[in-house]
């Protein structure tokens, strides 16, 4: 009896104790009513959604796994002779930062494992932004008022790739120095500035001295709180705009269908941190990923085959593979290395192009409303018809950082690969474009006359006149909603200004509407809806 009395005394203690804390912080911060706001947001529940949650939580892993590397690994590049456990290795030349990566691998407890955690969340974390970023792009979630987010989310995914090659680069392998050896290739192509910024990049003439202590203190230090800064920004217009939502019954501009915060959407994300966290462990601990004893410190003197980079830099390598050689002029005294700068300026427009997209949109469609229901891709053909063009360009570059394994793999002559992706370089988004936009059209043509006749049952019945008919089966309400609930938005009119005139950029304003509205499939309207659904029965 003294002691349940002991222990409920005790309980109550700690429980004043515990609010009486609260009260205190709360009192100085007001972090209860930012709590109670945020708890009170809802949030809809869609699968797709969860992209953007597995890069948070794979940003996460990385910064548990990047603390416990940091711990072990050296960032210099004096030289060393090897004189760890692994045996064919033992009496090898190397820097120091390779050879407390080997440490790492070999004599750390865990440190293998975490090392490969590091890598696998490194490759989840840009994978899944780059999804996230094309399912938010073919659904239009990018229009007013979320066009600064989209270029938040832009900058978060080159962060992300620019977070990645520094961590790939600072083992001081043959792999990381090769792709190290482009990167100086590229900077010394520059004309007339080219040669001193490798100097000063590199500390030296290549490889130098001082590269990997640069690369380790941009990885640890500079990407990481850029990306903690711009993660916050973008979860925090997340807030400030409401979430997107799907089109649906009682789904509307202004209000979201879903689940709040407290305490659902925090329990189902918590637990799916975990699922995220537990399925990148299990492929650490089962497939192994960059291992350096395999390929031996860098030596810049020997060129390694078929050496390829993480695939999120593939694309860059790809179009300096792609690009014809010999591509040199001399002007001014100086060489202008075209081979090298072409594929700077197609890389610098087409990202350029990604990340004024929404403004370009909003410019063509003059479309100045919020937007906060999302659009099924087909009921946008034009859009998505440029988004497949440009997963392709995208595609077929990714594909040329490759070229050298394909010839081998099928036994293809090299030359013969690169003239092929040459051409796909240019036909396939062409291509692309144009079966998608057919794809998208046809689609709608589909849902139109689903809707107004319902599906077919395949039961034929045979009227009172003799003639045979296919009784259709009507669709539910839920279905007809999500088949008819978009906009038919039409071109922009060209319309002279005050002065009575039409000028050049009014008219290439009306040119790019008609071509982004052209071949519409109008929703049907109520009257046919009734129509059809009467002739269905």
């Amino acid at each position: 009896m003294t002691s349940t009395a002991t222990t409920t005394a005790s309980q109550s203690g700690s429980s004043r104790f515990t609010s009486a804390a609260a009260n205190y912080i709360d009192e100085r911060t007001k972090i209860g009513v930012a709590v109670k706001e945020f708890g009170r947001k809802v949030f809809p529940d869609h699968w797709s959604f969860l992209l953007g949650e597995v890069a948070l939580y794979s940003f996460v892993v990385i910064l548990i796994s990047g603390t416990f590397l940091t711990l072990f690994f050296q960032a210099s590049m004096v030289e060393t002779h090897y004189d760890g456990p692994y045996a064919p290795m033992k009496g090898i030349e190397m820097s120091a930062a390779m050879a407390s990566t080997l440490d790492i691998s070999f004599s750390v407890r865990g440190g293998l494992l975490m090392r490969q955690v590091h890598h696998w969340a490194a490759l989840l974390f840009v994978a899944s932004i780059g999804l996230h970023m094309l399912r938010i792009f073919f659904t239009g979630a990018f229009r007013k008022p979320r066009e600064l987010n989209w270029v938040i989310g832009f900058v978060l995914f080159v962060l992300a790739m620019a977070e990645g090659f520094t961590g790939y680069s600072l083992p001081d392998d043959v792999l990381s120095g090769n792709g190290l050896r482009i990167i100086d290739g590229i900077i010394k192509a520059i004309p007339v500035i080219g040669t001193y910024l490798s100097f000063f990049f590199f500390g030296g003439e290549f490889p130098g001295t001082a590269i990997v202590g640069r690369l380790y203190m941009l990885h640890i230090m500079v990407l990481p709180a850029l990306v903690i800064l711009f993660v916050a920004l973008h979860l925090a217009f997340v807030v400030i705009h409401k979430h997107t939502q799907y089109p649906g019954p009682g789904k509307t501009q202004q209000n979201v269908v879903g689940f709040p915060v407290l305490p659902v959407y925090a329990a189902k994300a918590g637990g799916f941190f975990f699922i995220v966290f537990g399925v990148i462990m299990l492929i650490a601990s089962f497939v192994a990923i960059n291992p350096i004893w395999n390929y031996g410190p860098y030596d810049p003197s020997p060129v390694s085959a078929g050496t390829q980079p993480d695939w999120y830099i593939g694309f860059a390598d790809g179009m300096l593979r792609l690009i014809p050689p010999h591509l040199e002029t001399e002007w001014f005294g100086y060489t202008w290395s075209w081979n090298m700068l072409i594929p700077l300026v197609i890389i610098g427009v087409f990202l350029v192009l990604v990340v004024i997209y929404p403004f370009i949109e909003a410019w063509v469609t003059g479309d100045k409303r919020e937007h906060h229901i999302l659009d099924r891709p087909r009921n946008a053909p034009t859009r998505t018809a440029i988004g497949a063009a440009g997963v392709t360009f995208y595609a077929v570059m990714w594909a040329g950082a490759s070229s050298d394994l394909m010839a081998t793999h099928f036994q293809l002559a090299i030359e013969g690969v690169i003239h092929a992706l040459q051409i796909l370089l240019i036909l396939g988004p062409i291509v692309a474009y144009q079966a998608t936009k057919r794809i998208c059209i046809g689609l709608q043509k589909k849902d139109r006359s689903i809707a107004l006749h319902g599906y077919e049952s395949g039961r034929i019945v045979r009227l009172p006149g003799g003639e045979f008919i296919e009784v259709h089966k009507p669709v539910s309400e839920y279905e007809r909603w999500k088949l008819v609930s978009y906009h038919d938005y039409a071109p922009l009119m060209l319309r002279p200004d005050d002065q009575g005139k039409i000028g050049f950029g009014r008219r290439l304003r009306a040119g790019f509407s008609r071509w982004f509205f052209e071949d519409r499939i109008v929703p049907p309207s109520q009257g046919e809806l009734d129509s059809g659904h009467h002739d269905g029965h």
